[in-house]
């Protein structure tokens, strides 16, 4: 046989023989690289093995058996910690584990229970396929050592996780999808999930899921119509663990839904109040609800006023006669607009010192008073020309000394009727225009009035009438109002 031929037979022998070799240690098991378990709990390694040729193997094997290592992946070393052995039912360091998992269906998963802080660590699984079938530990202490599992223990669960997580803004009337879920590492023991200050109409489905490196988790999911009451509010999503402990343990995340919408509830408020005193300093402020709040617009109107009174929020302004009337605002933002509800500016005195002047409470009082006198002698005028026209006729059937004593009473009575009324002729018979009333009662002549009298009582039967006498008043100073016509006496 020749050199060549020889080194051919070697190179076919070693290939066959490295295959073979390669072909046996083809294995791998999968399980989740991190797994967080909460104390007095308990924890499921989800975990799934494949070797080659599993179904030759399985049908030349007696017995399976499933180990669990910590921190280690040397089964034969002096120093690895055995946690559990299926073959011997081994549990060392824990109160109780159990693997859950059919090896011969390729299922090696196994839940810790009663886990405390002293378990965190990573933990290897081996398999042993006996008699002599098949030996190993997966994942060893390799560059691939890190898809190992490593279980993470905790005093306190992690928060729930609440989606959307951050501010999310919907529009108005259409649905809200939010969804919470928490970590479920002991699916014996689920967590469970509660909504904290959630719309009436929510809708909520609650159910254990299987993540896809097979943890599971409990899921939470709420629908509902967003309103623009809904707007800012805070919804809150709330896990409860148990565990073998005095107390469970409680977590909550909480987010903040903002709502789309044009504004709302538009309204007026005035300060200091509706109804104010002329002079006084007024605010009315546009208040409106909607989303987003910063991008809101206000335009002011006044009934009978086609331009706009402002463009803001408040507006102030000193009460006067022309500032009261009807006011509204609209409050609009990119959504839409909203009108407010008109609201009525009174003043609670009417200010006349604007038509009369800074002195205008005083001439109304002396007004007042001038009126009243003016009423009372005209009555008392009236009085006296039936009363005069009586006596003249009486006078008729009685003698001239009784005449005599009833023109002295008369003028008596003339002179206490008029005491503070005077009526100034000229020589054609018309008042004058160069006086006021005032003036004229300052000019009265008591003996002008009483010659006049007498004269007219010389004449016997003369009648008696009242005429319409015009004051005309050229220098009104003190007194704003003057009677346009009293009643003297005339003769006929």
């Amino acid at each position: 046989m020749s050199v060549f031929q020889i080194t051919s037979f070697i190179i076919i022998i070693s290939s066959v023989f490295l295959h073979t070799h390669s072909a046996d240690n083809i294995y791998f098991a999968v399980m989740p690289q991190t797994v967080t378990a909460l104390t007095g709990s308990c924890v499921q390694i989800p975990c799934t093995f494949n070797i080659s040729d599993f179904e030759d193997k399985r049908k030349k094997s007696e017995s399976n058996y499933g180990i669990w290592l910590k921190n280690k992946s040397q089964f034969a070393d002096s120093d690895s910690f055995i946690a559990f052995n299926s073959s011997k039912n081994i549990i060392r360091g824990f109160s109780d584990i159990q693997m859950t998992g059919n090896l011969t269906e390729r299922n090696c998963t196994t839940v810790f229970y009663n886990i405390m802080k002293n378990h965190s660590d990573l933990y290897y699984f081996r398999l042993e396929m006996e008699p002599n079938v098949f030996r190993a530990t997966f994942n060893p202490n390799k560059p691939d050592s890190r898809k190992t599992v490593n279980i993470t223990v905790r005093d306190s669960p992690q928060p729930p996780e609440l989606k959307p997580n951050d501010q999310r803004s919907v529009m108005e009337e259409t649905t809200v999808n939010l969804s919470c879920s928490a970590e479920a590492p002991c699916p014996k023991q689920p967590p469970t999930i509660s909504w904290s200050n959630i719309p009436e109409s929510a809708n909520i489905t609650t159910q254990l899921q299987e993540k896809p490196d097979k943890t599971q988790s409990v899921f939470s999911h709420m629908t509902f119509k967003a309103s623009y009451v809904d707007h800012r509010r805070n919804i809150s999503c709330t896990v409860t663990y148990p565990r073998n402990t005095s107390n469970d343990s409680t977590v909550e995340t909480t987010m903040m839904l903002r709502v789309l919408f044009p504004p709302k509830e538009t309204h007026i408020t005035i300060d200091p109040s509706a109804s104010a005193s002329v002079g006084t300093n007024v605010t009315l402020t546009c208040k409106s609800k909607a989303g987003p709040l910063n991008d809101m617009n206000y335009t002011w109107y006044k009934r009978g006023q086609e331009m706009p009174v402002a463009w803001r929020k408040k507006i102030s302004f000193i009460v006067t006669h022309n500032k009261t009337g009807l006011y509204f605002c609209i409050a609009q933002n990119i959504y839409g607009s909203q009108s407010s509800a008109e609201i009525q500016l009174t003043d609670e005195v009417t200010d006349i010192s604007q038509d009369m002047g800074p002195d205008g409470h005083s001439m109304l009082m002396i007004a007042g008073c001038v009126g009243g006198i003016v009423a009372v002698l005209t009555l008392s005028a009236l009085g006296f020309c039936t009363r005069t026209k009586t006596k003249t006729h009486r006078g008729d059937n009685v003698g001239q000394n009784e005449s005599l004593n009833q023109a002295q009473d008369e003028t008596i009575d003339r002179n206490s009727i008029y005491a503070n009324v005077l009526t100034v002729t000229n020589q054609d018979n018309k008042i004058s225009d160069d006086y006021s009333v005032y003036e004229l009662m300052t000019q009265f002549d008591h003996n002008t009035v009483k010659d006049s009298t007498e004269e007219d009582n010389n004449e016997k039967g003369s009648d008696v009438v009242c005429a319409q006498v015009h004051v005309i008043q050229k220098n009104l100073k003190a007194i704003s109002v003057v009677p346009e016509v009293i009643y003297a006496q005339v003769k006929k």
